[in-house]
């Protein structure tokens, strides 16, 4: 097997191993805090803030009103909004004073990450686990030949995409409809 093929199938198996063990039912309960808020907002930092965009622009396809933390055109958050934060650690200063700051407005924050017993915990309703390798050291962990933290951050926009097309067939969206929510100045 090539040095390439012998990558890629590393690659490939610890994003699948990741993915088939984060738990349904709390993705089940990321789609149902999303479909109840008026707003969604996102926060994170580095590739994971990369994903988290990307996550962002493709439920804003299926009609969902997404902000990223910081853009220029930012609302205000309410008590009908809720945070995703993006923190495999739960220890990034950025998105934990992003979220105390949610919680003083009364939104809901799901946290996805990495690791159950983080910081984070003390402002999170939902907890979306990657089982990554982390210092919980549970079973289900996958442990990765990957550099850094590339497997979180690869598995963190799968699931985005996941719950897209979880969210297009629970509406029974015609895929092709979704161009009108398309950039159209490109």
């Amino acid at each position: 097997m090539s040095n390439y093929n012998n990558a890629t199938k590393k690659i490939t198996d610890e994003i699948t191993a990741s993915l088939t063990n984060i738990k349904s039912d709390d993705v089940d309960q990321l789609i149902n805090e999303i479909n109840k808020a008026e707003k969604v907002f996102f926060v994170g930092v580095g590739r994971v803030l990369l994903s988290l965009k990307a996550i962002a622009k493709r439920l804003a396809h299926i009609g969902i009103n997404t902000y990223v933390v910081g853009q220029i055109t930012e609302p205000a958050i309410t008590d009908k909004d809720l945070l995703i934060v993006g923190s495999g650690s739960g220890e990034t200063q950025f998105p934990l004073i992003i979220a105390n700051k949610a919680k003083q407005f009364n939104a809901r924050v799901a946290h996805i990450g990495a690791n159950p017993n983080s910081s984070m915990s003390q402002y999170s309703d939902l907890f979306i686990r990657i089982p990554i390798s982390s210092n919980a050291d549970t079973p289900e962990e996958v442990q990765s030949e990957q550099p850094m933290k590339s497997l979180f951050e690869q598995s963190l926009l799968l699931l985005g995409d996941t719950i897209a097309l979880m969210m297009v067939n629970e509406k029974n969206i015609e895929l092709q409809s979704l161009w009108e929510y398309h950039a159209n100045l490109e």
